[in-house]
């Protein structure tokens, strides 16, 4: 018999689930001010983000959860860490997840400061992050998010769930190649936020959802 499409979802035996988690929102900064490392912004989570991950920690903790992943900036292990104390998991540092480098408007990051960006209107009708100079090659960066996210998936393993604590723009790129949709597709995930994707046995990925912030209703957003 084949599979009924009306049960509640299982995964499908061989499958891993990626569950992508958007880094709680970050502290503003003033203009020229950016934390930097290795020349890609770093703040620190807002006292918003460190509730978002406290928020994370209770919706996920009763779930299976076998590997639990971040990035090298400091937001996303912020975001990750009171569900790997909960879960007694370490942190796999992923470089290849990383965020884009935004080139020239890396350093102005998250600043809050309004007006218009002239240069946003040339990356959004391309769809491309390196219409801003000295941005990262776009092929580049979408090829190391695919290397990423096969790294993560093959650590977790067949019949496993694994948690990644990633960036906007990283979950944008995973969505699209899994759908082979626009660049910008997925852009608009919230801060800690939750997108299910699967890796079938046959390499294929699939979205299962995107943005997910009903673990956040409580804090009043």
């Amino acid at each position: 018999m084949g599979h009924d499409f009306q049960k509640p979802f299982r995964l499908p035996s061989g499958a891993t689930e990626i569950v992508l988690v958007r880094h709680g929102s970050s502290a503003r900064v003033i203009e020229g001010e950016m934390p930097l490392t290795d020349g890609h912004s770093d703040p620190p989570l807002s006292s918003a983000g460190f509730e978002q991950a406290d928020a994370l920690r209770e919706h996920l903790a009763g779930e299976q959860v076998d590997a639990l992943f971040v990035t090298p900036r400091l937001r996303t292990a912020q975001t990750a860490a009171p569900l790997a104390t909960r879960i007694d998991h370490e942190l796999i540092v992923v470089d290849d997840l990383r965020e884009v480098h935004l080139g020239d408007r890396e350093a102005g990051f998250n600043t809050g400061v309004p007006g218009p960006n002239p240069i946003s209107a040339q990356v959004f009708e391309e769809g491309r992050w390196d219409a801003i100079p000295n941005a990262e090659n776009m092929e580049l960066f979408s090829e190391r998010i695919g290397r990423g996210m096969t790294f993560v998936a093959d650590q977790t393993g067949p019949d496993a769930t694994g948690v990644a604590v990633v960036h906007a723009g990283v979950i944008a790129e995973v969505c699209s190649q899994a759908t082979q949709s626009h660049a910008f597709a997925f852009l608009y995930s919230e801060n800690g936020s939750i997108t299910r994707l699967i890796r079938l046995p046959s390499g294929r990925w699939a979205v299962r959802s995107f943005n997910d912030t009903s673990h956040l209703a409580a804090l009043g957003r």
